[in-house]
C-alpha cells in the first residue's frame, strides 16, 4: 500500500485539515481515518484525485529522527573516513521534516547546504532491543528522505547537530509504501536536472536489520519514528533558488525547491 498524507483541495469537500488515504494505481486517493500508524487502516466513503490535493509529509515523527551516518563506503571515502565498525548514528529534530514540493529554507548561518538522498524508515510501534530476525515486526513502511546538510557549518562545529538541524532540513516522501523491500533499487540525486548522486541500496554498509538492531540497543523507539539509512557518494551544494529530487526506483521521487539566500 502506498499512504499518502495531504492538505484537500478547496473542491473535494473535505475542508482543510490533513487527512491520510491510500494512493491507488490510477492517481485516485482512497481517504482513511485517523493516523494509519496508530489507528490501522480504515476506509472512508471518499475519494479524491492527486490533482485535487497537495501532498504533505507522509508522517510528522512525534518523537526523533534517527540517522546514519557514512552507510556506503563510497561516501565515507570522500568525507575523508574510513569504512565505520559499527553504526554511526545522530538525531535531526522532528521540526526539520517537510514534505514534496516544500521549500528549503536556506538559514543566514550558512553559505552552503547539500542534498543527501536516503532511504527512510518509518517505525509502526514501540519497539526496544530488537533482534535482526524480527525488524519487520516493527517497519511501518518505508519512502524518501533528503537529509539536508549546512556544510560549512559541520565542518565549523566538529559535529552535526547544528548542521543537520534547522527547520526544512528534513524533506520526507512523497509516501509511505508499506510492500516496500530494500534491495538492488537504485537511488538518485538530481540537483537542477544534473545527476549527483547514482548508486544501489544494496550498497549500503549496514542493512536495514542491522541498523535497527543497532538503533534500538541504544534508545527506544516510537511509532511514527523515522531512520535516515546513510547516503552515497556524490554529496554537493544545492543551489539557492533551485531545486533537488532524491529518488529510488520503486518508491517515487521527491523534489522540493531551494529558498534563495
Amino acid at each position: 500500500m502506498r499512504i499518502v498524507r495531504f492538505s484537500p483541495g478547496p473542491d473535494t469537500g473535505l475542508g482543510s485539515d490533513p487527512l491520510f488515504g491510500l494512493l491507488e494505481d490510477d492517481d485516485s486517493i482512497h481517504v482513511i481515518t485517523g493516523d494509519p500508524i496508530y489507528s490501522g487502516i480504515q476506509k472512508t466513503a471518499a475519494i479524491v484525485s492527486l490533482d485535487q490535493v497537495r501532498l504533505l509529509a507522509p508522517v510528522i515523527p512525534r518523537s526523533k529522527v534517527v540517522c546514519i551516518g557514512k552507510n556506503y563506503a563510497d561516501h565515507a571515502a570522500e568525507m575523508g573516513g574510513v569504512v565505520p565498525d559499527e553504526p554511526i548514528i545522530f538525531l535531526k529534530p522532528n521540526t526539520s521534516v517537510i514534505g514534496p514540493r516544500d521549500v528549503i529554507i536556506w538559514p543566514q548561518m550558512s553559505e552552503r547546504i547539500d542534498h543527501e538522498t536516503e532511504l527512510a524508515i518509518v517505525i509502526g510501534r514501540i519497539c526496544k532491543d530488537v533482534p535482526k530476525e524480527r525488524v519487520n515486526d516493527v517497519i511501518f513502511g518505508y519512502t524518501i528522505a533528503n537529509d539536508v546538510t549546512a556544510r560549512d557549518l559541520q565542518s565549523k562545529d566538529g559535529q552535526w547537530t547544528r548542521a543537520k538541524g534547522f527547520d526544512t532540513f528534513c524533506p520526507l516522501g512523497p509516501w509511505i509504501d508499506t510492500d516496500f523491500i530494500p534491495g538492488t533499487q537504485k537511488i538518485t540525486a538530481t540537483v537542477n536536472g544534473e545527476i549527483k548522486q547514482s548508486a544501489q541500496l544494496s550498497d549500503m554498509i549496514f542493512k536495514v536489520p542491522e541498523i535497527i538492531n543497532f538503533v534500538t540497543q541504544v534508545m527506544t523507539l516510537l511509532p511514527g519514528d523515522v531512520i535516515l539509512t546513510g547516503t552515497p557518494a556524490g554529496i554537493g551544494p544545492m543551489v539557492a533558488g533551485g531545486s533537488a529530487t532524491m529518488a529510488i526506483e520503486g518508491l517515487g521521487e521527491l523534489t522540493n525547491k531551494v529558498s534563495k539566500k
